[in-house]
Formats: structure tokens, C-alpha cells, sequence
């Protein structure tokens, strides 16, 4: 079957969303379909152009009116649809809802195209407290047309447990993962001869990342007595609001000064391939979302929580994800704002027995080609 894989934006080499979207197609590609990538990016020239693969289908020109147009303009991908004989659209929620949109899924579908919209993160409302006054005039938007929307749509898509999003069924799926690009730990010898322990967290840093938490924990456990030494290693961008403070929690920096702990946080920036297994090679544990609860989450499904038992390094985090929740490398952190406590991990690394092969042998089920193939089963495609 032919399926176009539909995103609003383009693509970047250290996006963790970038390289899930060229997984997800990678699998349906797995299970025998037609797979085309429809995405929004510059074109060489400066312009803004509608791309399918690296085919150029639209080109809206430049400025600020060639912004406007390709949030309002989607012939082009209706006619593409039409022209390619496209059976399936998977589109991928950009918290867009808006008229042009609605009227461009309602064409779609008196085509007899099935479409389902994937929603990565539900709910996301939340998510927008403190963020940039643009920013939150979209999602007043979105929210005025996310209803109209989604009952274009045969199904959405969602990683949560919720039964109905929008007043519209969903399909229930986990985060996969794409086995071939993620390597196996490899722990460094140098850090088997020492007590020292180094964690790594690797995000695009949010505040329901929680990463706050962990530095207070560790600055908590010198406070008390810790003797051993206790590394955490960012990777990842960090937005000043979570280095100097946001709505949500202090900062990174206060808390540093505060416990006196600046050489014992590591930031390295965004980091991928050879560069960021490196330091994972280092690190004897890693840490997931510690504050999903700030943004009104408390199920989720999260795509890092499998790349990290992918890799085979145990970790930490404080949602429900079933996939994980009993599994023996995971240590469970309270869902609220208290300090991480550090001999909780330090005790639970000391003592973990599983080697990273047979963590990864865990998650076989969660192949981005089951994932996506249980979409559409469930249209029995």
C-alpha cells in the first residue's frame, strides 16, 4: 500500500522527534508499503517549499507571507495524493488545528484516503505554561479546532492510555525503536577501576524533564554525608529558563551554587553518533523524565526510556509506562518535587546483575515495524 507519512516541519540531525519520524517510516517500509515522507522545509534558494522524499511539490517563495501560505495551502498534498494513488496518510500532531487544515482532511477523506493523526505527548496543554507569547496564541488557536480536526480523522494515534482523545478513538501504541541505529553499551573500563558513578540524561531539556530534581539530589546527598563521586552528564540542549529558572522549578545554575556541586554536572551540548555513545560509554546509568506531573502526565509511553534499554543502560523516571514499570533495571522515582535520592541509585547500579544484552532482549516487541504495523491492523490494511 501507498502511505504518506505527513509532518509540518523539516528535519535536523540532533532532533530526537527527527530521527523517531525516519524510524517510524523506516518500519512501515519494513512491512512491504509504499512509504513517501511529506515534510515543510527551506529549499536550497532560501525558499520555503512543500517536500515529498526530496521532491520539491510546492514552493511558497520567501518572507513572511510564504509562512502564512504553507499553514493555509495544502493542494498541493491533495493533489500529490490523488496524482500518487495514496491508500493511507499518517500525520503527525504539530498542535496546528485550524480551518485550512480541517477542510484539507475533509477532501482527503471524500477521496476514500484513511488518515490518522498521531498526538506524541497527551495532553499537552500544559507543556505551553511559560512558553513565548506566540507560542501560546497557536495553541489558543488549536484549541478552538482540535475537535473539528480530529473528526476528520479515522483515529488518533497515541502513546497514552487514553481511550478517546478529542471525541475521537485512538489506536494505543508504544515508542519503538530502531534497533540498527542505536549500539549496545559498552561500560568503560577505566570506570569499573573506580567508586565514582556518572549519569547521563540526554533530552532537548524541558521542564517535565525534572533534570532539577537529580541535581538537587546529588547536591542533597553531599549535604548528608555521600563521599562517593557522582557525575551527571547532560546531553542535549538546555533553554536558559531551565539554567537560570522558570515557573516550574529553580534553575540549574542556582542549584549548583546552592550546593556547591558546578564540576560535578557535565553539559555537553547536542551530541549524536560516535560522540554521544562515547559518553554513554562513560555513564553506569541513565535518567528519564523526572516531572512528567508538572505537565499533567502521569501515563506516557516515552521514546526514551526505550532508547536507553535499547542501548542496555539501566535508568530512572517517575510516569507509569507498563512496558517498563516491573522490569528489573528500573528504578521508579516519586512523582513529585522532591530532591532524587542518590543512594537510592547508587545502590541500585551496585547491585544491578543484568548485562546490557540482555536488557535490550526485553524490548524486542517494541521494533518501530511492530508499532506501526498495529496501526494498520487495526484498519486490517
Amino acid at each position: 500500500m501507498r502511505i504518506l507519512f505527513l509532518v509540518y516541519h523539516g528535519f535536523s540531525p540532533y532532533s530526537g522527534i527527527s530521527k523517531k519520524i525516519h524510524y517510524q517510516v523506516k518500519g512501515l517500509k519494513e512491512n512491504g508499503h509504499d512509504v513517501r515522507l511529506c515534510y515543510y522545509d527551506f529549499a536550497g534558494n532560501g525558499h520555503s517549499c512543500r517536500f515529498v522524499d526530496n521532491l520539491i511539490i510546492k514552493d511558497y517563495g520567501k518572507g513572511k507571507w510564504a509562512g502564512f501560505r504553507q499553514r493555509m495551502d495544502y493542494g498541493c498534498i491533495l493533489d500529490y495524493c490523488i496524482r500518487e494513488k495514496i491508500g493511507f496518510i499518517y500525520a503527525r500532531c504539530f498542535q496546528n488545528a485550524n480551518p485550512f487544515l480541517i477542510r484539507f482532511f475533509k477532501k482527503i477523506r471524500m477521496m476514500g484516503i484513511h488518515v490518522v493523526t498521531e498526538i506524541p505527548t497527551y495532553p499537552y496543554d500544559a507543556e505551553f505554561i511559560g512558553f513565548p507569547f506566540l507560542a501560546r496564541m497557536n495553541l489558543k488557536i488549536d484549541q478552538l479546532f482540535r475537535h473539528q480536526l480530529a473528526a476528520q480523522m479515522d483515529a488518533i494515534v497515541t502513546f497514552s492510555d487514553a481511550e478517546i482523545i478529542f471525541g475521537q478513538r485512538t489506536i494505543r501504541i508504544s515508542n519503538g525503536v530502531d534497533f540498527d541505529s542505536i549500539p549496545l553499551h559498552q561500560p568503560s573500563a577505566i570506570n569499573h577501576q573506580s567508586s565514582a558513578i556518572h549519569l547521563i540524561g540526554v533530552a532537548e531539556v524541558h521542564y517535565w524533564h525534572g533534570f532539577d530534581r537529580l541535581i538537587a539530589g546529588i547536591g542533597e546527598y553531599y549535604i548528608n554525608g555521600g563521599n562517593r563521586e557522582v557525575f551527571f552528564h547532560i546531553v542535549g540542549g538546555v533553554a536558559p529558563s531551565e539554567m537560570y529558572g522558570s515557573v516550574h522549578a529553580p534553575g540549574f545554575e542556582e542549584l549548583m551554587k546552592k550546593y556547591h556541586i558546578k564540576d560535578r554536572i557535565v553539559f555537553h551540548g547536542q551530541l549524536f553518533g560516535d560522540a554521544l555513545t562515547e559518553v554513554f560509554n562513560q555513564c553506569q546509568f541513565a535518567i528519564g523524565s523526572l516531572a512528567r506531573h508538572r505537565s499533567g502526565i502521569t501515563t506516557i509511553k516515552t521514546l526514551k526510556n526505550r532508547e536507553y534499554a535499547a542501548r542496555g543502560i539501566p535508568f530512572i523516571y517517575s510516569e507509569q509506562d507498563s512496558d517498563f514499570d516491573q522490569q528489573l533495571y528500573v528504578l521508579k522515582a516519586p512523582a513529585d518535587e522532591s530532591p532524587i535520592d542518590i543512594r537510592k541509585i547508587l545502590d541500585f547500579v551496585d547491585e544491578n546483575q543484568m548485562k546490557p544484552d540482555d536488557i535490550r532482549k526485553t524490548i524486542g516487541a517494541l521494533a518501530w515495524n511492530n508499532q506501526m504495523q498495529k496501526v494498520l491492523d487495526a484498519f486490517k490494511l
